[in-house]
């Protein structure tokens, strides 16, 4: 058994490399004799220095038994979740989703991988690669497990994506306005499109769809690196960076790393903010100063990427850097100033038509916080089900963000050495007076906000940061709570109520993250009833649906017209609900040959109706039998996912 932890080794933190900008406090006698006294400690260093240590946490692993070995619990983990995969039936989702459809082994070895972790990141004799594992564990087990368990994509909105790279291949070109109509929006922001387009090519592949599944995966990997760089620009303890990069994931249930621009954009957004946080602090620069032509290079390449890819993104990046000139570490320009002539010079340019169109509301919508927070009709969680999901999301977010208040007002060293991340996280806040973003911006806010907030959430957990002068300041009076033999405090309160809270917050993420695969997830019947109506639809034909959630929505918008009855006038949903095929068929009368006019129904769009408050299964019901026996559609194909009608054409023989 290892014999009890000394002072002087509680007091003295491993030694680290020392790295280009930061000083490693700690690793060398001079750190000793920077002050004897906290206060005089944060006074005399430089503010640029990383914090090097946390106070002391005991071994969490003990004894010859299974504890003292890290892997075990990861690799039971893994195996619990695999056995889990293998025996989760996914055909009948519910209106719970993924969670109630998950079976428990999967719960039982989210529950050991976290636990597992927790005793493992303690140990700061336990190597970095071992925390490294059980993110990486993680992640396999929270974003991977879709793409294990479904046969399809997940998202109409990624199928959308794979639709704007198909016609881009098509056409070979961007697109006008006037040859695409409102869907030009992404030939105006085409960089993440183009770059799909190219790996499409590269991969030999036919369509997205066959790699699009895994993306949330891949999009959480990008953001790993940033965010490691971020967090050890702070602090060199691998216990305070592996618990905030866990947190981080955790709390990232708002759905953006799904297939597209946005899972890009931000990904490059973390990666700005680490080149800034790192390369462009008052001390980098001094010591440095010919090397900075290289950083800035780099930031001009990944803003420019940020740029033509997505529009929140960049206004969101300029925010968070001018808030860094608030901190006199940070108070560069050229990171912010780059920003903004890029983003104005693409708004002024390729962005101009849908900006010119879209000004108006967009100005009407500043300092509305009201209407940009609201859900509005269609977006309201309707049912148990929905609810509960809504729920534990909003309780998760909640929560993280109170964690991270209590690191602020708890970790007074932190609170100085890490400002400009607490600036970088409250940055957002102010975009909630700006635009509702489609009834989205508030999740956008937290999104943007989770860097800062995770970091100061799991300083929250783990004990209070302070200098090595101060531990010694600490031991020299006699503070018998900084001498206790590691044994008295391995099992108090300092463990147990933090794992249950990192535990809580780990669980809650599947229900926030997954709690709507009812809506999103489309099975391969309806993946090819959609199929069968675009190979058979001439151009120029019109498909009608109740709404817009189902896969391949978009397949060749830009020679077939869709119309989504929900997103009508209220009042003219009610006169559909209230004659359905008449109605419908006066709607669809327009279209003339060879072109068709479809009516699609599908397991989807029931879904979305249902559980964001549209139209409930009753009406939509009617709305199906109305169509099925009016003269004047034919069937044309059905299955378990879904029903395709024609309107029948005046006039010459009926195909």
């Amino acid at each position: 058994m290892r014999p009890p932890t000394t002072p002087r080794e509680r007091s003295t933190p491993e030694p680290t490399p020392a790295r280009d900008g930061a000083n490693t406090s700690g690793s060398g006698p001079e750190t000793a004799s920077q002050s004897s006294s906290p206060s005089s400690s944060e006074s005399s260093s430089p503010a640029h220095d990383p914090v090097t240590d946390l106070s002391d946490l005991p071994p969490a692993w003990s004894g010859q038994g299974v504890l003292a070995r890290p892997g075990v619990p990861l690799l039971a983990a893994l195996a619990l979740w695999a056995y889990a995969m293998r025996h989760t039936d996914v055909s009948r989702l519910d209106d719970y989703g993924l969670v109630s459809a998950l079976h428990p082994a999967f719960w039982a070895g989210l529950a050991v991988l976290t636990t597992g972790f927790w005793f493992t990141v303690r140990d700061a004799r336990r190597p970095a690669a071992w925390s490294a594992a059980y993110v990486l564990g993680l992640l396999a087990m929270e974003r991977a497990t879709q793409a294990v368990l479904y046969p399809t994509p997940l998202y109409a909105w990624g199928w959308k994506h794979e639709a704007v790279i198909d016609h881009l291949l098509t056409a070979g070109g961007l697109q006008t306005a006037d040859q695409v109509g409102d869907m030009a929006v992404y030939d105006q922001w085409p960089g993440f499109f183009a770059a799909q387009a190219a790996l499409q090519r590269l991969l030999g592949v036919d369509s997205a769809a066959m790699f699009m599944a895994w993306w949330p995966l891949v999009s959480n990997l990008m953001l790993l690196l940033p965010l490691l760089l971020i967090y050890r620009t702070f602090t060199e303890d691998r216990r305070l960076i592996w618990t905030a990069v866990w947190l981080f994931y955790v709390a990232n249930w708002v759905g953006q790393d799904y297939f597209s621009p946005q899972s890009v954009a931000y990904a490059l957004h973390v990666g700005v903010l680490a080149v800034v946080l790192r390369r462009f602090g008052r001390s980098a620069v001094r010591r440095g100063r010919p090397r900075q032509a290289v950083w800035t290079v780099l930031i001009i390449v990944m803003v420019v990427a940020i740029v033509i890819s997505h529009q929140l993104t960049p206004g969101m990046l300029v925010v968070c850097l001018l808030a860094l000139c608030l901190s006199r570490r940070y108070r560069d320009w050229v990171p912010v100033v780059t920003t903004v002539v890029i983003f104005l010079a693409w708004c002024l340019t390729a962005a101009l038509p849908f900006l010119s169109a879209a000004m108006p509301d967009m100005i009407r919508s500043i300092g509305d916080v009201g209407a940009n927070v609201e859900t509005g009709y269609g977006a309201t969680p309707t049912g148990t089900g929905a609810i509960a999901t809504s729920w534990a999301a909003r309780l998760l977010s909640g929560s993280v963000l109170l964690l991270a208040a209590v690191g602020v007002l708890r970790q007074r060293v932190l609170r100085h050495r890490a400002r400009p991340l607490l600036l970088v996280g409250a940055a957002p806040l102010p975009m909630f007076a700006a635009s509702s973003y489609g009834s989205e911006m508030i999740f956008r806010v937290l999104l943007f906000m989770l860097p800062g907030a995770a970091f100061f959430a799991a300083a929250a957990l783990l004990p209070k940061v302070r200098t090595l002068a101060a531990d010694a300041a600490a031991q020299e009076a006699g503070n018998r709570q900084a001498t206790l033999p590691a044994e008295a405090r391995r099992w108090g309160i300092g463990t147990w109520v933090p794992l249950a809270a990192l535990l809580g917050g780990t669980l809650a993420f599947v229900p926030s993250y997954s709690g709507k695969d009812r809506i999103n997830y489309f099975p391969p019947q309806e993946v090819a009833l959609v199929r069968q109506l675009f190979d058979q639809a001439p151009d120029g034909s019109l498909v009608v649906a109740a709404n817009r959630n189902y896969p391949d929505a978009y397949a060749s918008y830009w020679s077939v017209d869709h119309y989504w009855f929900l997103d009508d006038a209220r009042s003219h949903v009610d006169r559909i609900v209230d004659s359905p095929a008449a109605t419908l068929a006066r709607d669809m009368a327009g279209v003339e040959r060879p072109a068709r006019a479809y009516f699609l129904l599908t397991q989807g769009q029931l879904a979305n109706s249902e559980m964001n408050g549209q139209l409930d299964k009753g009406q939509l019901d009617r709305i199906r039998k109305s169509v099925a026996a009016s003269p004047r559609f034919r069937l044309v194909a059905e299955n378990s996912a879904g029903w395709l009608y024609v309107l029948k054409q005046s006039g010459g023989a009926e195909r």
